[in-house]
């Protein structure tokens, strides 16, 4: 078929020789008869000479000692990608120094940490705010001001839509209670 206005290619004559393949078989045919046959008499007897002497001796193999097995136990602390926890101090009390109540009934949150512990939503009932917190075995819980959560006393002081703010009654390392002050945040883990 032919297209208007275009015109056809035309086709490009070949020049070759008719017995120019036939020849660049014979000189490759003859070069490569140039690299065979000749004298390797003096490479034969190096081979002879190393096969005849006695192979070295082998040096033993050091002894196997098997490696301990690890047992991994930090599955219950802070994640090592997690910003460490800062920590905010409480007013300090005048007058009688703070302890935590020893004869209060624990709360079922209060067996888990609070680095374990997630908001993942609230409710609102009337003036009531309460919010859902995700336990480290999956069970939600609902919670409202008032009610402890996590392992250092934290009583919750203050619900919004966005985090859970705590005060927690810690130890400060010289035999003494301290109140410290902690963020459970929405969708994540603690903030200090």
């Amino acid at each position: 078929m032919r297209l208007p206005g275009i015109k056809p290619i035309p086709k490009m004559a070949s020049r070759r020789r008719p017995g120019s393949r036939l020849g660049a078989v014979l000189l490759a045919g003859g070069l490569l008869t140039g690299c065979g046959g000749g004298d390797f008499a003096d490479l034969q007897s190096f081979m002879a000479e190393v096969d005849a002497r006695p192979a070295p001796p082998i040096a033993p193999l050091k002894a196997f000692t098997p490696a301990q097995p690890f047992a991994y136990e930090a599955m219950g602390l802070r994640s090592p990608f997690e910003p460490p926890v800062v920590v905010k101090q409480g007013p300090r009390p005048k007058g009688p120094q703070v302890k935590p109540n020893p004869n209060r009934v624990k709360q079922y949150l209060e067996q888990f940490t609070i680095a374990s512990l997630s908001m993942v939503g609230t409710l609102s009932q009337g003036p009531a705010m309460f919010a859902l917190i995700q336990d480290s075995e999956g069970g939600v819980h609902r919670v409202q001001q008032g009610d402890y959560m996590g392992t250092d006393h934290g009583k919750i002081q203050s619900i919004d839509e966005a985090a859970i703010e705590l005060v927690e009654i810690v130890p400060d390392g010289t035999g003494s209670w301290v109140e410290r002050i902690r963020t459970v945040s929405l969708g994540g883990g603690d903030r200090g």
